[in-house]
């Protein structure tokens, strides 16, 4: 499986992504958030956990389930343009605040700013076609959460 979507993300135009797909690609992209600092913290991996469950409605062994998979894929897929392409495609712009909101709390789950994972938030706003002003309410709502 995680083969089949290596190959649907390093294809030239990748394809809309099937439901599971794009809650693989997801996870992957919150986990890519969570290590951009260097550090996988115990308090990013329970954060990436309870997105999953609140976002997809899934229980926390297939939210658990779910992330291991988006570990094994986040460590072998090239870049992050590929993950952020899927998504775009899979997710309509109306909805793509509330990833980005996902993804800042999953940044904001340690307790620490790093310059590194602001960074990736600013490349990953772009990428998915928000504003940094859009990034910056997202930013707001999770730090409120």
């Amino acid at each position: 499986m995680i083969a089949d979507i290596l190959r649907s993300l390093l294809a030239p135009a990748p394809p809309r992504l099937p439901e599971p797909d794009a809650r693989l690609a997801l996870a992957a992209l919150l986990v890519r958030v969570a290590k951009s600092d260097g550090l996988y913290a115990a308090e990013e991996v329970e954060r990436i956990e309870k997105i999953l469950m609140q976002h997809h409605r899934i229980g926390p062994f297939e939210a658990a389930r779910l992330r291991t998979e988006a570990e094994d894929l986040e460590s072998q897929a090239p870049d992050t343009v590929r993950f952020t392409r899927a998504l775009k495609a899979a997710v309509p712009l109306e909805d793509r605040a509330q990833l980005m909101q996902a993804l800042w709390a999953v940044a904001l789950a340690d307790g620490q700013r790093d310059a590194d994972e602001d960074q990736m938030l600013r490349l990953l706003a772009n990428l998915l076609g928000l504003t940094d002003v859009e990034s910056g309410l997202a930013r707001r709502r999770a730090e409120l959460a």
